[in-house]
């Protein structure tokens, strides 16, 4: 079997990577351009971590059987994968716990405001300056948009914290006597402390949240997106911040991505950055239980089953 991993990866993560498949395995691991090309149509399986999947690029896989992705799929044509016979699964809910972690931790450092006061211990600055704001998060009202397995663990992770949880989703199903409370979005935007994202990009929620949005929320309010990038109008959210239509930020993921040297997120001291790692908690691009999952996965095409986690039905 030809594996073709298409994404940024430094050396060190992409040994590491490798020997979470069996030996006998052809593991390629390339960043997209010209030697991606190269490998593309002798490849089986693809697990496409920058690029699009799209009918230019099937063209040229005419070996392929499997586009496995992770948590999100939005960059695949899945249409176009099922006409030409190529199944598309992706790994849903394998990262919850970790996606959620790291939402809760960027709470945390938002409020106990950790990034200043680690900076102003190391500057060694007199402690008699010391100044800054920080908050509890007990009573803080939540508002969670998208109700899947992260969401869901996001919730519990807020429960513990003595906090209000409302959510918006679509489809979600929340019993009568849960702690949880569904809302419309309007409201949940209006009336949350903190709103985070845990939706699918999709043509639905495609910048969804604008400036329409922010000036809807709080002023108070804390913003997160874990998510994707694309759901959110990142220059409406830049704007906010620096008027203080929102109290700040904590990002994960960006419109492009990795973010540009030069956006002007990077300048803003109400928000907190992170290099899309949410789900990668075991080091860099790494998560040991989304690659078991890749592998399993991959052996059950090898073995002419169908993949778990199917997004389409191949004939």
């Amino acid at each position: 079997m030809k594996i073709l991993i298409v994404g940024h990866f430094t050396q060190n993560s992409k040994s590491t990577i490798k020997t979470y498949f069996p030996n006998d395995w052809d593991i390629v691991i390339v960043p997209p351009g010209e030697e991606m090309l190269h490998h593309i149509g002798d490849c089986q399986v693809i697990i496409p971590e920058h690029i699009k999947v799209d009918r230019d690029l099937l063209s040229k896989a005419k070996n392929l059987k499997l586009v496995q992705t992770g948590a999100g799929y939005d960059n695949v044509d899945i249409d176009a994968c099922t006409q030409l016979g190529i199944w598309v699964a992706n790994a849903a809910g394998v990262n919850a716990q970790a996606v959620a972690e790291h939402v809760m931790a960027l709470m945390l450092s938002y409020y106990k405001n950790i990034p200043y006061l680690d900076k102003f211990m190391k500057t060694r600055i007199d402690e008699k300056q010391l100044d800054y704001i920080g908050s509890e998060l007990k009573g803080k009202t939540v508002g969670i948009i998208g109700f899947g397995a992260v969401g869901k663990k996001v919730a519990e992770f807020c429960k513990v914290f003595d906090m209000n949880v409302l959510v918006t989703a679509r489809h979600a199903v929340v019993q009568p006597d849960s702690f949880v409370k569904m809302t419309d979005f309007d409201n949940l935007v209006s009336v949350s402390d903190i709103v985070t994202v845990h939706t699918s990009l999709s043509p639905q929620t495609k910048q969804l949240i604008d400036k329409g949005v922010f000036k809807k929320m709080k002023n108070t309010a804390l913003f997160i997106n874990t998510a994707r990038g694309g759901i959110v109008n990142e220059n409406d959210l830049i704007a906010a911040l620096k008027n203080k239509e929102i109290s700040g930020a904590c990002l994960d993921v960006f419109e492009s991505e990795p973010l540009s040297i030069d956006s002007e997120l990077r300048d803003l001291s109400n928000v907190i950055l992170t290099p899309h790692t949410a789900g990668m908690p075991d080091g860099v691009k790494l998560h040991k239980k989304r690659y078991d999952f890749f592998v399993n996965n991959i052996k059950h095409i090898k073995n002419g089953e169908e993949p778990e986690s199917k997004l389409n039905q191949v004939l």
